[in-house]
């Protein structure tokens, strides 16, 4: 159902924190300082030490290993959060491929035993998935498209999402495809990491046969604190609106930083082993996320140029 954003600063004033997992990698360390702007108490957690500036008065970092029932007890319970923002997951296609038990334990067990616990004092509930949900036929998909993923990982977040669906407290989705930005400390990304191979002169193989619409990291962020703000419901498709292969983002990393393109090869799915496979086309219609939460992302162009800073 779609829910118009309507700011609710009763709820807000009233919000004391948020509990992010997954706060030291790539989306959750952005949520962090996008909140702490806002004014947020953020608890950010994470499963070793904590990788985020400290210092701020509304920040404290804890401990977090959201497959260990316990902990998850021990934490919610010491915080008890409003809300909870679950961007933790196993999200390595081939690793969860390979090493299935595992990629269940993070990706389904662990959003249960988190929404078990968030029960006891009915936090807001948020769960970041993934476009993998897809199979990739047919791409663009709005949020009321049948899911069929075509590996392990999609299917592991596919059931989380179902996990949250039977939560009784207030709920919410966000898919999203291919995030990409400065990593500013977190996990590098695809076109980072093709600029730091271009800057070795190290060549490439890039899928020319995938179709995505990459997500700038920022508006990621925006997007969930917009969620978090004015307490949305629903499932929402949060992406970019350019319409790009693997490789068209590889050559276009190239060209912005003056690099050799000539070292970047396209293939198709077919000549590159993979444990998992990948869908084909994906990509979001994000009609509903534009009309509802005013989201209006940013162009691939800029989005490469905030990357990289020039």
């Amino acid at each position: 159902m779609s829910v118009r954003i309507n700011l609710n600063l009763d709820y807000f004033s009233s919000m004391q924190t948020v509990l992010i997992t997954g706060a030291n990698g790539f989306v959750g360390s952005y949520l962090v300082a996008q909140l702490l702007e806002k004014g947020s108490k953020v608890i950010a957690t994470g499963k070793g030490p904590c990788r985020l500036p400290e210092g701020h008065e509304n920040f404290v970092y804890a401990t977090l290993d959201f497959t260990n029932k316990e902990n998850v007890t021990t934490v919610l319970q010491k915080y008890k959060p409003d809300v909870i923002v679950h961007t933790g997951a196993n999200s390595k296609p081939d690793d969860c491929e390979q090493n299935k038990e595992e990629a269940y334990l993070n990706n389904v067990t662990g959003t249960e035993y988190l929404l078990l616990e968030a029960a006891n004092f009915n936090a807001f509930f948020i769960f970041l998935s993934t476009d993998f949900i897809f199979s990739g036929q047919a791409g663009m998909y709005s949020e009321d498209d049948e899911p069929a993923p075509v590996n392990y990982y999609g299917q592991t977040k596919l059931e989380g999402e179902g996990i949250v669906k039977k939560y009784k407290g207030d709920w919410s989705i966000v898919r999203t495809v291919l995030v990409y930005g400065d990593p500013a400390g977190g996990r590098h990304n695809l076109l980072t990491n093709v600029a730091a191979s271009l800057q070795k002169n190290s060549p490439l193989k890039i899928f020319n046969d995938q179709v995505r619409t990459p997500t700038f990291v920022e508006d990621l962020a925006a997007a969930l604190v917009t969620i978090i703000e004015n307490k949305v419901t629903g499932v929402y498709h949060i992406s970019g609106e350019d319409v790009l292969t693997p490789y068209q983002m590889a050559v276009a990393v190239a060209d912005h930083l003056q690099l050799e393109t000539t070292l970047i090869s396209p293939v198709n799915e077919d000549e590159f082993v993979q444990p998992a496979r990948r869908p084909l086309k994906t990509g979001f219609n994000i009609s509903k996320a534009k009309k509802d939460l005013n989201y209006q992302p940013t162009s691939f162009k800029e989005g490469l140029r905030k990357t990289f800073g020039s």
